[in-house]
């Protein structure tokens, strides 16, 4: 039974979630099903009939896919009809079409089952990493060149003249090639790719004095790295830029230091404790929901168990990592007027300063599990 867009407004949290898992359980079970369709009729060569020259040009032009979308299904059919396995993978959700889309250069009569059980839940960096590792690439030399002016890359030029490896404009007198289609000439995106198991190439774009400062760099470093090795230069940039990111925002240091006494009532949170709250939680989002734990690892913030201004104090069982959506989240939870029988729990729960941190932290686990399972009042 369809279900309108307007009627998922109508809907609690929960029958919400419900909802979207469902569909998107259904939407596998669709695409998986398309795609066993598809490899039988690559097979029996229906699309020829249909006026088609090739299953490519049927699904683009009888089935009104994008072109991405069919090369990608046609070659997860194809793919799926060689290795079976890979079909009951994909059908329960275990890889995905990008996944098969990898793989398919890679997979052999001998290693596609092996190929296929690794890259189960794996993101699209890890299966290029996976591949890497099994299929290493020679190491990218150092390179550094002048791209065009920007105005040369804002030029629009014709795909055919592209393809056709054409001159970008036309000779003097000639007018535009009229086409429908036009491009942009703009910088790549910063490019990171594996070549082998420890090995990755990194590729991205600098401005002029970013550019004079490495070559200043690398004659600075002559005596250590005689041949300036862009390589080298960034891995030592990185080195101390790490080191001085740690030192400041981790409060890092080589050798421990007195440490300063806090002042009472103040909301700083002292060095000692935000080294030992970032090596308990990993260094990463320690807010955990009803489907896990957060695995963000950007945009980490040091979070107040008990907030501050409800009497929490600065030491390491009150404080915890949170992305910042998470952070945000929890402060929206225990401060929103919007639900005040809750928020007055939960206040009570921290007593002013009369409960410890732990105490405190147990009691919103068992008080929040079953809000986050059934939905808030």
């Amino acid at each position: 039974m369809a279900t309108s867009a307007l009627s998922f407004a109508d809907l609690s949290d929960n029958d919400l979630l419900a909802a979207v898992h469902r569909l998107a359980v259904d939407e596998r079970r669709v695409t998986a099903n398309l795609i066993a369709s598809l490899a039988e009729l690559d097979a029996r060569r229906l699309y020829l009939a249909e006026g088609c020259s090739s299953l490519f040009t049927y699904c683009t032009q009888i089935l009104h896919l994008s072109e991405h979308a069919a090369y990608g299904r046609i070659e997860a059919a194809r793919v799926t009809r060689k290795y079976p396995v890979a079909f009951e993978r994909l059908e329960a959700g275990d890889i995905t079409l990008t996944t098969i889309g990898l793989l398919a250069p890679h997979l052999t009569p001998d290693n596609h089952q092996h190929l296929i059980e690794a890259a189960r839940h794996k993101s699209k960096r890890e299966i290029e990493h996976l591949v890497a590792t099994r299929r290493p690439q020679p190491r990218v030399p150092s390179t550094v060149r002048k791209l065009p002016d920007q105005m040369s890359e804002r030029r629009s030029v014709s795909i055919e003249a592209i393809l056709a490896d054409q001159p970008l404009m036309p000779a003097a007198g000639e007018a535009s090639p009229a086409e429908p289609a036009m491009m942009q000439l703009t910088a790549k995106p910063a490019f990171v790719q594996p070549l082998g198991a420890e090995r990755y190439q990194v590729q991205f774009t600098v401005a002029k004095e970013t550019f004079e400062k490495l070559r200043r760099v690398q004659d600075l470093m002559r005596h250590a790295c005689p041949s300036g090795d862009v390589a080298v230069v960034f891995d030592r940039a990185l080195t101390m830029l790490l080191q001085h990111l740690e030192r400041t925002k981790l409060a890092q240091v080589s050798r421990s230091q007195q440490q300063r006494a806090t002042a009472p009532g103040s909301r700083h949170i002292p060095s000692a404790v935000r080294r030992a709250v970032w090596v308990r939680d990993d260094g990463r989002c320690a807010f955990v929901g009803t489907r896990g734990r957060c695995t963000e690892r950007g945009f980490l913030e040091f979070h107040h168990v008990v907030p501050f201004a409800d009497g929490g104090t600065a030491v390491a069982d009150n404080i915890q990592l949170r992305c910042r959506a998470h952070n945000q989240h929890e402060s929206y939870l225990w401060f929103s007027a919007e639900k005040p029988p809750l928020v007055r729990e939960l206040r009570d729960y921290s007593g002013g300063s009369q409960l410890g941190p732990d105490r405190v932290a147990s009691r919103l686990t068992d008080r929040l599990q079953p809000l986050f399972l059934h939905g808030f009042p």
